[in-house]
């Protein structure tokens, strides 16, 4: 991932990340890498989990898992799951997005993992793989622990993997409200009824961390990740989550480069059998510019002239820099688009003499 250069917003958060899903790129940071209690935002990473299981056929939605008494009796937000009962997989997945149930968590864990710490080591073994390193899981909820935490950039990546692994049942975070055992509850999230695109994620809460959010929205094709924690109100955690996600999907605008494979500049060719060669980009790229900045984006082509027959279509023979408006700066491979033969021998030597008493003829 690379970051904007300079930013211009501020947040009440104490840890804080705005990321462009599409590229990657890092749009604001604030504390990213430090290390925070998750409290339910940890639901995120169960439900990867819980969601690949599904994917991968080990379980259906319509299955039942049973209620322990472990889970019947955890404090903090619930689902109300009734003790000893079977209830369907999709139903709890509602319970855990929805309702941020604790209870309906561990019931999930406890019926993949078999015991909840038996699924905690799950979770830190996804997390590795994801490449969220500075993370820690200690039980499925969240729930309060020193040894079980995470960082907004983790949370971001997970976030992202959750949106692309899973989209048949990324839709369950967009939904408002759920109703089981006759109690209706609705989503904590705040972004979902601001009316600006979101369609997730999970929020969270705890003493020691503050409030939290894991959040994302769409607007004119472009999806915006954002992280937040440390807030000191629901009230905050809903006016800065708004205005994070505001300014990520309309400050910015995705552009896409050297997508038509068309050539960007013609090299010189000595001692070929024709006088120029086309250059290209290696590779399309996709990158994300201020929109008040996006005219002052410039391409850059830099390779050693003239080039030297033989030539093979698709040879590295320089590099296409490209400057992004307060993101700094990118580099593509440039390479050839066709063959260029070499000139025959009686041709070269002409071509030699010439150089040797004109300066000229170094190029057919």
């Amino acid at each position: 991932m690379t970051a904007m250069a300079a930013s211009t917003i501020e947040t009440t958060a104490k840890q804080a990340i705005i990321i462009d899903y599409n590229t990657g790129t890092v749009l604001f940071e604030k504390n990213a890498d430090t290390q925070m209690p998750t409290s339910s935002m940890s639901k995120v990473m169960s439900m990867y989990l819980v969601f690949n299981a599904l994917k991968k056929g080990d379980i259906s939605l319509d299955d039942t898992l049973l209620v322990s008494e472990k889970a019947w009796r955890k404090g903090g937000s619930k689902m109300f799951v009734p003790v000893g009962k079977q209830v369907k997989i999709e139903d709890l997945v509602r319970g855990v997005i929805i309702q941020s149930g604790n209870d309906a968590t561990i019931v999930l864990a406890e019926g993949l993992g078999g015991d909840e710490v038996s699924f905690a080591a799950a979770l830190n073994a996804k997390a590795k793989e994801l490449g969220m390193a500075g993370s820690h899981f200690m039980n499925a909820s969240g729930w309060p622990d020193p040894d079980h935490y995470s960082t907004a950039r983790d949370l971001a990546t997970l976030a992202a993997a959750m949106i692309k692994d899973f989209p048949d049942y990324y839709g369950y975070y967009a939904e408002k409200e759920f109703t089981y055992n006759k109690i209706r509850q609705t989503n904590r999230n705040p972004l979902l009824y601001a009316n600006i695109g979101a369609d997730g994620l999970k929020t969270g809460h705890t003493k020691i961390g503050g409030y939290g959010l894991i959040g994302t929205g769409v607007k004119d094709g472009r999806r915006v990740v954002i992280v937040i924690n440390g807030l000191d109100s629901k009230k905050a955690r809903k006016s800065e989550s708004i205005k994070l996600l505001q300014w990520g999907l309309n400050g910015f605008r995705n552009i896409s480069l050297f997508a038509d494979n068309k050539d960007l500049d013609k090299a010189p060719v000595y001692f070929g059998k024709q006088r120029l060669v086309g250059l290209r980009a290696k590779s399309p790229l996709d990158i994300v510019v201020p929109k008040l900045f996006e005219n002052d984006l410039k391409i850059e082509i830099k390779y050693n002239a003239p080039l030297k027959a033989p030539i093979t279509k698709g040879q590295e023979v320089g590099v296409a820099i490209i400057h992004v408006p307060k993101g700094g700066v990118i580099k593509v491979p440039l390479v050839t688009s066709e063959d260029v033969g070499e000139m025959s021998g009686f041709s070269k030597l002409i071509a030699k003499a010439r150089l040797l008493t004109t300066g000229q003829g170094y190029f057919n």
